[in-house]
């Protein structure tokens, strides 16, 4: 292979890339402030995608990429602690590599609204942290935890798949456990959580009903517990995990996620104005009495005008929070109206007019 997966990653590194693609057929390509960018001229052949694959899994986890298909890990490469997914496609094995960073940041650093800095303050209820892949979820999350690593003595335990960031115990000790390498599956993981005397749990995704129900009922019995889901807004996190459950039990589960919701963030990564860099832009759901009533009751439409009024216990919506970015320099108004809920919205208030787009 004349191109080592230690070179491509340093030299994408140093290039601010958030993603490399390795694609049979295709030169090394790097995901930079959203755009994919050749990182080489010269494209990777078969030969060289398989030896990519057995560097990064070893041999004891390649037959499984031949057999299952796909497996997610995490390494250290060239200094840097990459995420890895290893699928195969038309025959070949192809790679996505993430680089995470090495140091955790403070939730001061990541522009989130001012809201989030009181999650850490949380004794027990379920915190969600939203957004599609790639958003910053994980990030986040990390800078919470962190924060509590470094301010309160308690338990922390991560279930993760695979673990991102690694934290450095301070006054709280911490378990941080990969599914597929410390435990079968989630659901074995969270069978056993609640018998590991935890304060807070952090679980990777909410996937599934027994997923959802055992987070649930840690947050019911005391605990503090973070989870992310693949949703774009926290009217969406909400009707997504009541939709789970068969219809004879989601009046129950409204009960319960309202007694036990402290707070929903959706976040979206957007590039900034002037093309280098992308900056966080942001929902934030603080749930009020108000807004428990309407999530027992079902009531969508009565939920997003509370998230709109409730600007003072911290919640903004993410078109506000958009209007706020553009107006502070921070992204253009073409890019917050591609990324939008209510077009008409975003036109009316920043007077667009009918003739925009």
């Amino acid at each position: 292979m004349s191109i080592s997966v230690e070179s491509i990653v340093e030299y994408a590194a140093q290039q601010r890339v958030s993603d490399i693609h390795l694609v049979y057929g295709l030169p090394p390509k790097g995901r930079i402030d959203g755009q994919l960018e050749s990182l080489t001229k010269q494209p990777l052949t078969d030969e060289d995608c398989e030896q990519i694959a057995k560097d990064l899994a070893g041999n004891d986890l390649y037959p499984v990429i031949r057999r299952s298909g796909e497996i997610d890990l995490a390494r250290t490469i060239a200094g840097e602690r990459i995420r890895i997914n290893l699928f195969r496609q038309q025959g070949h094995v192809s790679a996505v590599l993430r680089i995470l960073s090495n140091k955790i940041p403070k939730i001061a650093d990541l522009g989130l609204p001012p809201a989030v800095s009181k999650f850490p303050e949380f004794n027990k209820g379920i915190v969600l942290v939203t957004g599609e892949t790639g958003s910053g979820k994980s990030t986040t999350l990390a800078a919470i935890l962190d924060q509590i690593n470094h301010s309160r003595k308690q338990h922390i335990i991560t279930l993760e798949d695979p673990i991102e960031y690694l934290y450095k115990p301070d006054k709280c000790t911490i378990n941080q456990r990969e599914i597929g390498k410390d435990t079968d599956s989630f659901a074995d993981a969270l069978r056993a959580v609640l018998r590991e005397d935890p304060d807070i749990i952090l679980i990777g995704e909410l996937r599934d009903l027994e997923t959802i129900e055992t987070a649930l009922t840690a947050a019911e019995t005391g605990h503090l517990v973070f989870a992310t889901l693949h949703t774009n807004s926290a009217v969406d996190s909400i009707n997504r995990i009541v939709g789970v459950f068969p219809e004879a039990r989601q009046t129950q589960i409204r009960v319960e996620l309202a007694s036990t919701l402290k707070a929903i963030l959706s976040q979206q990564l957007l590039v900034k104005a002037g093309g280098k860099g992308r900056a966080a832009a942001c929902e934030v759901m603080v749930v009020t009495g108000a807004i428990r009533a309407q999530i027992r009751e079902g009531k969508d439409a009565q939920m997003q005008s509370s998230l709109l009024s409730s600007a003072k216990e911290g919640s903004i919506t993410m078109d506000n929070c958009l209007i706020d970015m553009v107006g502070k320099g921070i992204i253009t108004p073409e890019t917050a109206f591609d990324n939008c809920a209510d077009k008409e919205y975003i036109q009316r208030k920043m007077g667009f007019g009918g003739g925009f787009r």
